[in-house]
């Protein structure tokens, strides 16, 4: 229906059931500091007929600046607090699970997404006692160990689920007091950024996890040379060449790297500890016992 102001010539263009309307694409943008910036780059690419943001290295270079400012502030955290933000992601995710099966992520996939975020909450104050403690020494000194985070780490996101195995890369590195900045699989970009948006609203602090979409192998070499970035998780790099060229680069800021497996893993079994403690200093104090 159309009404022409009063005063004006001006005709407002109303829709009525029988005029066609034009739908409003989303375009999925970068989850960098908190925020949903677009890629500076102003570069798009599409996946199911959905438009995505294409990072850049500068959007890299945000996220990077991003997280290794929600470092000092996330490590301090109490572990007791990491937990419960990692139990409020698992309550978004499964608040948000028809979102997730609308984009074709099965049921069954969203269910263990959900529980993996809950079985690494667990784990956020008692990593420590595991792998901490007293050591015995001779002499009258106490002598402690105390595992700490290894700081800023870079994560492609694996390649064969675009939920379950993108939660059980990232869970690990953040429950131990890391920041994250994940490269999100080349063809599973929503899945991502929707994970972004259920984390945005779980109360994590920005800058803890950052995700980029668009291409990883334009985009990991930068991230694996970056000097801010303490260490590497290969588990997307399927391809041979290019996980030896990032592991090449990486050795020249002495990054720590876990490598990608060599056979494809089944995000389904039990994670294990192995992504908990890679992202893990441990530091050693002694201490005069006194007279």
């Amino acid at each position: 229906m159309a009404a022409k102001a009063a005063g004006t010539g001006w005709r407002p263009t109303l829709h009525t059931d029988q005029q066609p309307r034009v739908g409003i694409r989303k375009t999925y943008k970068l989850f960098i500091g908190g925020g949903f910036p677009r890629s500076e780059s102003g570069r798009t690419y599409q996946v199911d007929d959905r438009n995505i943001a294409l990072a850049s290295r500068k959007d890299l270079r945000d996220a990077v600046v991003a997280a290794r400012g929600a470092t000092r502030k996330w490590a301090g955290a109490t572990a007791y607090n990491r937990g419960q933000i990692l139990y409020r992601a698992a309550e978004m995710l499964e608040g948000r699970a028809d979102e997730f099966a609308g984009l074709g992520v099965p049921a069954a996939e969203i269910t263990a997404a959900v529980d993996r975020w809950v079985w690494y909450a667990g784990w956020t104050d008692k990593v420590t006692q595991v792998y901490g403690g007293a050591n015995p020494v001779a002499g009258p000194y106490f002598n402690l160990s105390a595992p700490e985070p290894t700081g800023v780490v870079g994560v492609l996101a694996p390649t064969n689920s675009p939920l379950l195995g993108l939660v059980s890369v990232v869970a690990p590195v953040i429950a131990t007091g890391n920041t994250a900045v994940v490269l999100a699989a080349e063809g599973y970009p929503v899945a991502a950024i929707s994970l972004a948006e259920t984390l945005a609203t779980a109360d994590l602090p920005g800058g803890v996890v950052n995700i980029l979409t668009g291409r990883p192998a334009e985009t990991a070499p930068w991230l694996a040379a970056h000097a801010d970035v303490n260490a590497l998780d290969l588990a997307g790099a399927t391809d041979p060449e290019l996980a030896t060229a990032l592991e090449e680069a990486a050795a020249g800021t002495l990054k720590r790297v876990l490598r990608p497996a060599t056979t494809p893993v089944d995000w389904r079994a039990d994670p294990g500890l192995t992504r908990l403690t890679t992202f893990l200093e441990t530091k050693t104090v002694w201490h005069p016992k006194g007279t």
